[in-house]
């Protein structure tokens, strides 16, 4: 009974051994081998104040440079495109928003790629309602007296938007739709030069997101009259949204989030997830980007995926109803 003792102890703890080396023999956490670049599709905007903050945060963790190169053009497609065609391996990612996300593939004709087979989510970072901005020299007061406007002098006003395909291109179609009014499409390559040219009188109107506007408000230089989102503004109580005067389930969210191409290993994108999450969440980033009007979402890969699909359909159904079309 002794030496079947023995050798029962004997076994048990040559598996413990076994076990621990195996513990202490697992493989390190996927690190990039080289300079990573942050592409965003568009020039100026959210998109690359977002990128910006997140470049030196990663870099601290990763121990590696990221670069961010904006490739803006073709409603986001061409930045888009340039990610979709680079090496799946973790050194290439993509700042994607609604545009050539979600919008772009029912509202061109020839897409150059498919964004749910050829771009791997990473995380939902953040989403938020716009402003519906006018210049002050138009005279225009309220939501109910652009609308007035629009419908009295169908040919005389103009709107920017940050890109073909945008949230900011969209939106302003959808009220179009819904109110049966008409004004003329300005679109521009980034918010930058949109809303440089809403404040200078160029046009006269736009959707934008609260932190390519608001400074501009404050300093009375743009008007906010309306906003998208199903409740108002904190920092703007007395600025309506669009469903309280009679647009009923009107919301059009802007949104932003981190993508890869396709093919890009599961290790990969889950370390990037924990590390943008943590970076989102962090004190300092979170209030950067809730100073901006942004809600945080800093959601799974997974979510992030069945997020897309969704606003594809739902981006879909607009172009559809209201007949937009990209050549």
């Amino acid at each position: 009974m002794k030496t079947v003792s023995i050798l029962s102890s004997a076994v048990a703890l040559a598996f413990c051994a076994v076990g621990a080396a195996s513990a202490n023999t697992s493989e390190p956490a996927w690190t990039p081998s080289k300079p990573v670049r942050i592409v965003v599709p568009i020039v100026g905007s959210t998109n690359d104040i977002l990128a910006r903050l997140l470049a030196p945060k990663l870099q601290e963790a990763f121990g590696q440079p990221f670069v961010v190169e904006n490739k803006g053009g073709a409603g986001g497609n061409i930045g888009a495109y340039e990610v979709v065609r680079s090496p799946a391996d973790g050194h290439t990612l993509l700042v994607g928003y609604n545009g050539p996300v979600a919008i772009n593939v029912s509202l061109f004709d020839n897409m150059p790629y498919d964004p749910v087979k050829d771009l791997a989510p990473i995380t939902l970072a953040v989403k938020g309602a716009q402003y519906l901005a006018v210049n002050p020299s138009t005279g225009i007061t309220s939501i109910q007296d652009f609308l007035a406007k629009l419908k009295a002098a169908p040919d005389k006003y103009s709107y920017a938007s940050v890109s073909l395909g945008s949230a900011s291109h969209l939106t302003m179609e959808m009220l179009k739709s819904a109110a049966k009014v008409s004004i003329t499409h300005v679109p521009y390559r980034g918010a930058a030069p949109a809303v440089s040219d809403l404040v200078s009188g160029t046009v006269d109107a736009g959707f934008f997101v609260p932190g390519n506007v608001q400074g501009f408000a404050a300093e009375g230089r743009l008007k906010l009259i309306a906003s998208s989102g199903s409740s108002r503004f904190a920092s703007t109580p007395d600025v309506p949204t669009l469903e309280e005067v009679g647009f009923k389930d009107f919301e059009a969210t802007s949104w932003i989030g981190l993508l890869a191409p396709t093919g890009t290993p599961p290790n990969i994108i889950e370390r990037y997830n924990q590390e943008m999450v943590k970076i989102l969440r962090s004190p300092e980033i979170k209030k950067r980007l809730e100073d901006m009007e942004f809600e945080v979402v800093a959601s799974s890969s997974a979510e992030f995926s069945d997020w897309i699909k969704a606003e594809i359909n739902r981006w879909g159904a607009v172009i559809k109803e209201t007949g937009i079309k990209v050549e």
